[in-house]
């Protein structure tokens, strides 16, 4: 199922794949013992489908949740939770909550990205864009905002 919702919301129709991803949701709460780490994978797609419809609260609420457990779960440093931080930083962009996505980003993720990934790692380049971005599309930032954490390598 989850193939199929990755499918729909690919070819832009996330109103289509979100009825898929909590069937596939359900189905998966269902196991005994539950997959948490399968359950988690479709509870952030199912936050990303949400952003996608413009429903902007319901994903950021859903993100925070999932980001947490994973922290739970894996630790900050397991690129799983980083993939997830990057989810909850788009939501906040999505929302734009431009401060809190700069401080997720810029304090937190960045620097364990850099340290446990690589600075030339895929998920630490999608962390600069997500952090230009909301710095580029805040109006009340300012120049200190470009500033990066001193863990920079």
């Amino acid at each position: 199922m989850q193939i199929l919702a990755n499918a729909l919301r690919t070819v832009r129709r996330p109103e289509e794949a979100l009825p898929v991803i909590e069937a596939s949701l359900a189905v998966l709460r269902r196991f005994s013992p539950p997959d948490l780490e399968a359950i988690l994978t479709t509870r952030i797609n199912l936050s990303g489908c949400l952003l996608e419809i413009g429903r902007q609260d319901e994903a950021l609420a859903l993100s925070r949740d999932v980001y947490a457990e994973w922290v739970a779960l894996k630790g900050v440093s397991h690129q799983v939770t980083i993939t997830c931080g990057i989810s909850l930083a788009n939501s906040l962009f999505m929302t734009k909550r431009w401060d809190e996505a700069r401080t997720l980003v810029r304090d937190q993720l960045l620097p364990v990205a850099r340290q446990s990934l690589g600075a030339d790692h895929h998920e630490t380049l999608k962390l600069n864009q997500v952090l230009a971005e909301a710095v580029h599309y805040d109006p009340t930032a300012t120049r200190d905002d470009l500033r990066l954490n001193d863990t920079e390598s």
